[in-house]
C-alpha cells in the first residue's frame, strides 16, 4: 500500500520527517506487509494531526516536539515488533518466525531464554537425525556396562563394551522428539503471548 508522505511548507521539516519516517521503516521492516503499514499510517497520522493543530507555532518547531513525544523509532517500536513477531510466529506455526520472536525478545526476560534453549535442543535432534544418516555407525544411543554412556555422535571408535541400542531406531525417535519440542515450544509461546496480553 501507498502511504501518502504529509507537505510540509519548510524543507527543513520535510527532511526531518523523511529521516523520522525511513528510521519508523527501519524497524518495522521484518514484520509483515499489513503491519508494516499500520505502524506507519499510526506515526504518519500523529506527525499530520500535531502539525494540523500548531497553531501560530513555526512548523519545525511543531514537528520537533511531536517526534520527541513520540519518541526515538528504535526504541518506541522494539518492544511493538518483538510482540508482533511472536504474534505471528504462534499463528502461523513457521520455525523461522518463531526463532526470530525468539531473538526479538530474548531480552524480554528468563521465560525467552528457556524457549531458545528449547530450540537448540529441537535443532539439535535435527542435527542428530542428518548425523546419523551420513554416519549411522558413530551416531545413536550408546550404552556401555548397562549405563546410558552417550546420546550423540562419537569421533573416536567404540570403546569395549559400549553398544548403540536404538539401531534404526534413532531417526524416528529424534524425529518425535525434534516434533514434540517444535508443538511444546509453540504452546508455550502463545500461553506466554495470553499472560502478556492481562
Amino acid at each position: 500500500m501507498k502511504i501518502a508522505t504529509i507537505p510540509f511548507e519548510q524543507a527543513a521539516s520535510a527532511r526531518v520527517y523523511s529521516d523520522y519516517m525511513k528510521r519508523v521503516k527501519r524497524e518495522i521492516q521484518s514484520l509483515p506487509q499489513q503491519s508494516q503499514d499500520d505502524i506507519y499510517m499510526e506515526f504518519n497520522s500523529h506527525i499530520f494531526e500535531a502539525i494540523q493543530h500548531r497553531g501560530s507555532t513555526h512548523e519545525i518547531d511543531a514537528l520537533l516536539d511531536i517526534l520527541e513525544k513520540l519518541g526515538e523509532p528504535h526504541d518506541v517500536l522494539k518492544q511493538l515488533v518483538a510482540d508482533k513477531k511472536l504474534e505471528q510466529a504462534t499463528r502461523t506455526f513457521n520455525p523461522l518466525h518463531i526463532f526470530k520472536a525468539l531473538v526479538l525478545n530474548i531480552t524480554n526476560g528468563f521465560s525467552y531464554i528457556i524457549f531458545a534453549v528449547l530450540y537448540l535442543f529441537l535443532f539439535a535432534f535435527l542435527f542428530l537425525i542428518v548425523a546419523k544418516i551420513m554416519h549411522p555407525e558413530q551416531v545413536g544411543l550408546f550404552t556401555q556396562d548397562g549405563h546410558l554412556k552417550l546420546l550423540g555422535r562419537t569421533t573416536n571408535p567404540l570403546q569395549p563394551g559400549m553398544v548403540e541400542i536404538l539401531g534404526d531406531w534413532f531417526i524416528s525417535l529424534m524425529l518425535f522428539s525434534a516434533v514434540l519440542f517444535y508443538f511444546i515450544i509453540t504452546l508455550l509461546l502463545r500461553i506466554k503471548k495470553s499472560i502478556n496480553k492481562k
